[in-house]
Formats: structure tokens, C-alpha cells, sequence
């Protein structure tokens, strides 16, 4: 099987990756233009078009797959499937249409629960008990498609944004290759998507960081896990931006308003709507991120009320 492969950020990796190790047939990797990163600014590469270029494949970085050059590019691997996963870019009707047998999208959700930009870290916010990957058919409508395949994985209490990014780009990896080996058996079935339980996954913003101490202890737990490891939630403390990294809810009620610090047994509670959040791991402004018994050594806070 000819495949033309679309991705580009680490999520990506482990799905070109596979399809290198299954020996399939790579015939180009499209990926997003360079970017300049770094305090100097310069010409970053793609994770994926790293991997790309150390296997010797060809890599095109396109701004729009909507010009007639570009399509006719497209066309001329005459590829039997794309496989997207991460890649970032809307993908035009004669693009969808131009492998043989279509385009495939690799999901990091259970379909059709989140939808869209951020569906690990908004499954996380939400208090889903697991999520996992749909493989499914890319149409125009966003993530509409119809579902070939899920793995599910089971949401741990440690578990954040950042660990399940990894997690589900490997599970991805996975139910890929079922997928591709059921297509060339000739087993694959879709499974359409049901439109009344849809949810979107809007994507984060830096504004989503502050925390709310008015909320309930375990919804905040929820959102540090859910920002880790962007934006990263965050609150003030004596004038400083305090990110908080780690963090638990705990039952009871320290009988102080909303955002107050109470410091026992060298731990920071914060007092919250309902409950109260300990924090673990914390990082001020230009350093590192430390326990909080770290903290405590170089910092006096309680009774310290949080913004």
C-alpha cells in the first residue's frame, strides 16, 4: 500500500513511525512549514519531518494545499491512502478525494466526545473516567468523519495532559496498523458518528491558565492536571505569578476564604469553594519547577491569600 502520511508535532511521531517499521510504503511526508522557535529565532524542523528526512523520505512543507500546483503535487504520487495525524492544516475537497482510498485521520478521542483542537486536555478539565483514539475517515466537517477503529484507555488519577499525550499517540500508532491490515484484508467496516453526542474540544488559551479559587477543589485538581503542560495553571502569590505544575484535592474545609494558604506539616492547602487543593509542584517566575517543600524553604506564606 502506497501511503502519503500528514503530521507534524511529537504526537505524530509514533504513527509515521509505525508505518516505517510495518515496512508500508511512504511515498512523501507533508508537514507544516519551518517555524522559528527559540530565543534566536531560528528555522525549526517538525518532529515529523526529522523522522522524515533520517529515513530518507520526501518532505513537503506546503502553506496551502489549495493551489493547482500544489494539488497536482499531490497527485502525482498517486497514492492508494493518506494517513493524517496532527498535521494542521485543512485539507481541500480534491485533496480528501485524490488517494484512492481517501484519507484517514488518527484521533486523540473517543468519537464523537471531543471534537476539535484539544480534546486530551479538555477530556482531563472535564473529569472523563477514559478517553483513547478513534481511526476514522476525513470528511469536511471537522472530525465528523466515519469511526474504522477506538482504543480506549482508562484516565488514571496521575495522570495529565502531557503523560496521556504520549500515551494516545502510541495508542494511535497502534490501532493505525489494525486498521491498515484490516484494509488490505478487505475487513474494515465505518461506523458513522451519532450528531447527539457530539462535544467540542475548543482549543486552550493562555487566559484559561488563572485559576478560580471559587471553584470546588476538585475541578481545579482537575485543570492543573488538564494545563500540564500548556499553558500550565497558574495564580498569584505575593505579587508573582505562581504556576502550579501538580496539585490534589483533598476533602474538608480549612474555614478560610476562598484562595487562603494554610501551611501545616510543610504543606501548602489552599483553602477553595468546596474542598481544599494541596499543592505539589510549583514554579515561580525564572526558575525551576520544585516540591513544595522546595518552596517552603525560601518562601513564608501562610495565611497568604492567593489571586
Amino acid at each position: 500500500m502506497k501511503i502519503i502520511f500528514a503530521g507534524t508535532p511529537d504526537f505524530a511521531v509514533p504513527s509515521l513511525q509505525a508505518l516505517l517499521d510495518a515496512n508500508y510504503e511512504v511515498c512523501a511526508v507533508y508537514t507544516q512549514p519551518d517555524r522559528p522557535a527559540g530565543r534566536g529565532r531560528h528555522e525549526q524542523f517538525s518532529p515529523v519531518k526529522e523522522l522524515a528526512l533520517k529515513h530518507g523520505i520526501r518532505v513537503i512543507q506546503p502553506h496551502t494545499l489549495k493551489s493547482d500546483e500544489e494539488l497536482a503535487l499531490l497527485q502525482s504520487f498517486n497514492a492508494d491512502l493518506m494517513v493524517v495525524v496532527a498535521y494542521g492544516m485543512i485539507l481541500t475537497d480534491m485533496a480528501l478525494n485524490t488517494p484512492k482510498l481517501g484519507c484517514i485521520n488518527v484521533h486523540a478521542s473517543l468519537l464523537p466526545r471531543w471534537r476539535g483542537a484539544a480534546p486530551i486536555q479538555r477530556s482531563l478539565m472535564a473529569g472523563d473516567k477514559k478517553t483513547g483514539v478513534t481511526i476514522m475517515k476525513i470528511v469536511r466537517k471537522l472530525d465528523a468523519g466515519d469511526m474504522l477503529h477506538k482504543e480506549e484507555y482508562v484516565i488514571g488519577a496521575a495522570d495529565t495532559a502531557s503523560i496521556l499525550h504520549d500515551k494516545l499517540a502510541v495508542l494511535g500508532a497502534l490501532g493505525l496498523i489494525k486498521v491498515l491490515t484490516d484494509i488490505e484484508k478487505g475487513f474494515i467496516s465505518a461506523e458513522p458518528q451519532d450528531e447527539n453526542l457530539v462535544t467540542y474540544a475548543e482549543k486552550l488559551t493562555k487566559a484559561e491558565a488563572a485559576l478560580d479559587w471559587q471553584q470546588s477543589a476538585q475541578k481545579l485538581a482537575l485543570k492543573v492536571r488538564g494545563l500540564n503542560a500548556w499553558p500550565v495553571a497558574q495564580t498569584v502569590c505575593q505579587g508573582n505569578v505562581l504556576r502550579i505544575w501538580q496539585a490534589e484535592a483533598l476533602e474538608g474545609d480549612l474555614g478560610l476564604e476562598p484562595g487562603t494558604i494554610s501551611c501545616v506539616d510543610r504543606n501548602i492547602d489552599v483553602a477553595t469553594g468546596n474542598g481544599i487543593l494541596r499543592l505539589i509542584e510549583v514554579q515561580m517566575p525564572g526558575g525551576k519547577r520544585i516540591t513544595i517543600k522546595d518552596f517552603l524553604n525560601a518562601h513564608s506564606v501562610h495565611g497568604v491569600k492567593l489571586g
